[in-house]
């Protein structure tokens, strides 16, 4: 498995529409065969940031999601939506739903 965790900034007056154009991207990966699971967070105490955390089957996985359709169109759509850039981090999982990996 192979886990990838996002921190994004939206700019305030652009949080709803990143919401609904990260929702399109979260619900078409989830479709992917090499996805497990994409999960989108906002911050209680400040709506603009949002946290992905996503987990496919392989690193591989996780390219060919970079070269979709839905993945292009969210990130032209939202760059300019950032107050910086994406902070994101990766991992490999050591404990995942019930058990050791």
């Amino acid at each position: 498995m192979y886990v990838v965790s996002v921190t994004v900034f939206v700019k305030a007056e652009f949080v709803a529409r990143f919401a609904e154009a990260i929702l399109d991207n979260a619900t078409n990966t989830r479709k992917e065969p090499g996805n497990i699971r994409f999960d989108v967070s906002q911050g209680e105490d400040d709506p603009s940031r949002f946290l992905l955390y996503e987990v496919y089957h392989t690193k591989e996985d996780f390219a060919r999601h970079q070269e979709t359709a839905h993945y292009l169109r969210w990130k032209n759509a939202v760059t300019d939506w950032m107050t910086q850039p994406r902070q994101a981090a990766k991992y490999q999982p050591i404990f995942f739903g019930e058990a050791t990996v």
